[in-house]
């Protein structure tokens, strides 16, 4: 595929700087890891996990708050068996990020299991493009490449902090992906959307612009971009949602597609949010676990209302 869109950054720089090294170090074994078969770096992954859940307690306390809150129906010992499965899947996600850079189409397509792909196909034969809605669950980095072997698609990103993890995630998508979008580059995502393209977007983290509304997620009010419902409304383009499912064996993975939104966007963004923000807890219910909850998804609160952290 084509990287005429990518303004790729140089790794040199960063290769002869001793304060990256041990990253460096550390990629160049993921590297050799995945050359491993996949149930071996799973179990690895697994293993990863359980040692991130002892050693991260910042992020095991993030997890557990937000595990306490959207899951008020779990006893403590349910809620520290999802939240040590939760981890185990983050440490998968590690391995999972390995394949999606360095894996061969041939070792990945043994991997995929798409299902719906009829209802992509249908909303690009409209010609207005589509917003290939989806959310961040632990694997969507893989599911992202995975995707890829079956339709071509534009995505939107968040820049990375780390130069050295960004080097490799935008060497990734110039290979796996026709066109990489910067998350505020709207200009940008509606040209690809009027170009008749696909393209990935995920509107479920943490937002503090003023383009967000509180609206709930797992009965818990959660700041929420408002912008799928404006792209969509400015491009004409279907809101077709796309989400990635881990199998419990860890052998494989569901990729479902499903119908395009219809109605959408409708007469007000907030009950647009409140839909999007249903339709992604119904997926987080099918794998919880699989979700990113060490992310602060509660991080902004309505005024007057405590740190939901603390």
């Amino acid at each position: 595929m084509s990287s005429a869109n990518y303004n790729q950054p140089r790794l040199r720089p960063y290769a002869t700087n001793p304060a990256y090294w041990p990253l460096l170090i550390g990629l160049g074994l993921l590297w050799c890891l995945c050359k491993l078969p996949w149930s071996l770096q799973y179990a690895l992954g697994c293993g990863l996990g359980n040692l991130l859940f002892m050693l991260g307690k910042r992020r095991r306390h993030i997890a557990d708050t937000n595990l306490r809150a959207c899951f008020p129906e779990l006893n403590d010992k349910q809620r520290i068996q999802l939240t040590k499965a939760h981890f185990r899947s983050v440490g998968v996600s590690l391995f999972e990020f390995g394949m999606a850079w360095w894996a061969s189409d041939n070792t990945l397509n043994r991997l995929a299991h798409v299902h719906g792909m009829e209802h992509l196909q249908q909303a690009l034969d409209k010609g207005n493009g589509v917003i290939l809605l989806s959310a961040h669950f632990t694997c969507l980095e893989l599911a992202g490449r995975l995707l890829s072997l079956f339709a071509p698609f534009h995505i939107m990103y968040r820049a990375n902090e780390n130069p050295v993890v960004e080097y490799f995630m935008q060497k990734n998508r110039a290979l796996h992906f026709n066109k990489a979008i910067r998350r505020n580059d709207v200009r940008n995502m509606i040209k690809s959307l009027k170009g008749g393209h696909a393209v990935w977007y995920a509107p479920d983290q943490n937002f503090t612009q003023k383009n967000s509304v509180f609206v709930d997620f797992f009965n818990v009010p959660a700041a929420t971009n408002t912008a799928t419902s404006r792209l969509a409304k400015m491009s004409g383009a279907a809101v077709v949602p796309f989400f990635p499912i881990r199998r419990a064996d860890g052998r494989s993975y569901d990729l479902t597609i499903l119908p395009a939104l219809e109605d959408f966007p409708g007469d007000n963004p907030t009950d647009d949010a409140t839909r999007i923000n249903q339709l992604i807890e119904e997926q987080v219910r099918l794998a919880p676990e699989q979700y990113l909850w060490v992310h602060r998804r509660f991080k902004s609160r309505p005024e007057g209302e405590h740190d939901f952290y603390r």
